[in-house]
């Protein structure tokens, strides 16, 4: 499928490239809808095998973007942008002549911390546009509201599926331990939950076995454990025809983007299988609440309660998927796609 066809496919708006053959930047920005706002989306900094793997990522990453602003109810459209680079040769060369390329985009983008990229990084970006957030003395680090929206949402499909939002002694294997994944631990062992753990980082999984008392299994075995939920929170595509078989789980709910590999069929086979999935758009919305409030002003409180909504809105797609019988994440597009159909016009076209 040409890239022209594969945006088409989901109506993408646009997909920049930016490169800098001196400085070695090879960077893809993709536009999914700006329906609602401007498109608001991390840089994640990867070693992409292929031009093309990167290109499916950003897509597949915009488009989710798009659909997490609606289900929160924010003035936002969705993108997201790679940087096909080793993240541990970054340079602040590098990230000014990208940073120059977003500037040129006039606010149709903006963007913030994603995999791979900090808060330090912004500050650097920031030195060449103003449409960066996720800044120092701003809202900071995404990472600690991202792993608390996806903490409410967990409690709110525990009330569902067992008729108690309590974490105490349910079992939950964690898969990524970077800064969502760490402090999303922190909120399940502080509510009485027990910890399995895997990454492929050793010091990371250490880490958590020595702050919350978890116990690990290697990285291709926390798919297999004997657990009450599974919370995936590394790269996308982790749910699979490989993988689900060996689930062993009646809750999945992480802070992973773009979990399923085939959304459709994937998500059909944990319905079949009995397995409920919180889409992630919907839960891992509270990093995105967090930097969007950079845009008016930052204020803690409203991102607090804003993020606590998460719990509601996980209530109601499950309603929906109840309702109607359909997949959660059939249920969690129809939640966001309300808002995106009744607000027609584009919100700028370059």
């Amino acid at each position: 499928m040409s890239i022209l066809e594969q945006m088409s496919s989901y109506d993408y708006e646009k997909l920049i490239f930016l490169q800098d053959k001196e400085l070695g930047l090879k960077a893809i920005i993709s536009i999914h809808d700006t329906t609602l706002g401007p498109a608001l989306g991390g840089t994640r900094m990867y070693d992409y095998k292929s031009e093309d793997e990167a290109i499916k990522d950003v897509l597949r990453l915009s488009r989710g973007m798009t659909y997490k602003a609606a289900a929160v109810d924010l003035e936002l459209g969705g993108g997201k942008a790679v940087i096909i680079a080793d993240p541990r040769k970054k340079t602040e060369k590098l990230w000014r002549a990208y940073a120059r390329g977003i500037d040129k985009l006039g606010g149709y983008y903006i963007t913030a911390e994603d995999v791979n990229t900090t808060v330090d990084d912004m500050e650097i970006i920031s030195q060449e546009t103003d449409y960066v957030v996720g800044l120092k003395e701003k809202s900071g680090d995404p990472s600690p509201a991202t792993a608390y929206g996806t903490f409410m949402g967990m409690k709110a499909a525990c009330k569902d599926l067992w008729g108690s939002k309590s974490l105490k002694n349910k079992i939950i294997a964690v898969q990524g331990l970077g800064n969502v994944g760490y402090y999303l631990c922190k909120h399940l062992y502080e509510n009485g939950a027990k910890l399995i753990v895997a990454d492929v980082n050793h010091d990371k999984v250490e880490r958590v076995k020595k702050d919350f008392f978890a116990d690990s299994v290697s990285e291709d075995k926390i798919f297999e454990v004997e657990a009450d939920i599974f919370a995936p929170c590394a790269m996308g595509a982790v749910l699979n025809s490989n993988t689900i078989p060996k689930l062993k789980v009646d809750l999945i709910a992480g802070a992973a983007n773009n979990q399923l590999e085939d959304e459709s069929f994937h998500s059909e086979l944990l319905k079949d299988m009995n397995i409920m999935y919180i889409p992630d758009f919907v839960i891992n919305a509270g990093g995105l609440i967090n930097v969007s409030e950079e845009l008016k002003g930052y204020d803690y409180k409203r991102v607090k309660e804003k993020t606590e909504k998460i719990y509601d809105n996980i209530l109601e797609l499950l309603n929906i998927s109840r309702r109607e019988n359909i997949s959660t994440n059939e249920a969690a597009y129809k939640l966001a796609n309300k808002r995106l159909v009744n607000n027609k016009k584009s919100y700028i076209t370059l």
